[in-house]
């Protein structure tokens, strides 16, 4: 049976120390609570208890919007389908988690005896839906710009605070669509050395379109090579015009 008070399923944790590594004081310490509470306490307890479903819906949301803006805005000659493979990247359930993870949120959830016994405080998808519920509290307590804030600085050491594109799976093809979008001519790739020992050969790339030079790149193999040079040369399109007429 599960206790009539869902105190007693799990005591509060200790969050001073944690709140100066989260980087947001909050003004509404309930939300908090809210953000960290795991439906499971809600499962076993005899009445009805919040949990952090809702804000986990919320967060959803304020992440796709704040990750949107910064791809927008940093990649202004990116297309649609690249910048929104790049955004699915960054918040897969595996990226949230380990967020999360960096966060010690883990620590800090409020769940069931049953749900803790069987490793929810370190499942990826638990932990993931708790931080998406903490960033919807964040929100509701201090506006957009404080959820944008901690977004950014719970993604800057993964993603670079996005200076560069997020790593997509298939840069050669990424960037035969922005090109051909353009003209119908493909890109063509060129081997412009190969240097090392017969075992440990490193490879060097250059891809061109309409006679100009993109991007070059290097590898251990020559399609490693290629994709290097299609990296560069989706950097270099995503960069401000400026930097082409100084």
């Amino acid at each position: 049976m599960p206790p009539d008070n869902p105190e007693s399923v799990v005591a509060a944790p200790e969050l001073q120390a944690w709140r100066e590594k989260l980087g947001y004081v909050f003004c509404d310490e309930a939300l908090l609570r809210l953000a960290l509470t795991h439906p499971s306490v809600a499962h076993e307890a005899s009445g009805p208890v919040p949990h952090n479903q809702r804000l986990e819906f919320l967060g959803d949301s304020v992440l796709g919007l704040v990750l949107s803006r910064e791809l927008y805005q940093k990649f202004p000659k990116l297309s649609e389908g690249p910048l929104t493979k790049a955004r699915a990247q960054m918040v897969n359930q595996r990226s949230l988690a380990a967020a999360a993870r960096r966060l010690g949120l883990g620590e800090h959830l409020i769940m069931s005896r049953g749900e803790e016994a069987n490793g929810g405080r370190h499942r990826a998808s638990t932990l993931a839906d708790a931080f998406e519920a903490l960033l919807g509290a964040i929100f509701l307590d201090g506006g957009f710009e404080a959820a944008r804030a901690f977004v950014l600085r719970s993604f800057r050491d993964a993603f670079g605070e996005l200076s560069v594109i997020p790593s997509l799976e298939n840069p050669k093809g990424e960037l035969q669509e922005i090109l051909q979008a353009r003209c119908a001519a493909a890109p063509q790739y060129e081997m412009t050395s190969v240097s090392g020992p017969d075992h440990d050969r490193l490879f060097e790339c250059a891809v061109y379109h309409a006679g100009a030079e993109l991007g070059r790149g290097q590898g251990k193999s020559k399609k490693t090579a290629e994709s290097q040079a299609a990296l560069a040369a989706l950097q270099q399109l995503a960069e401000p015009r400026k930097n082409k007429e100084g």
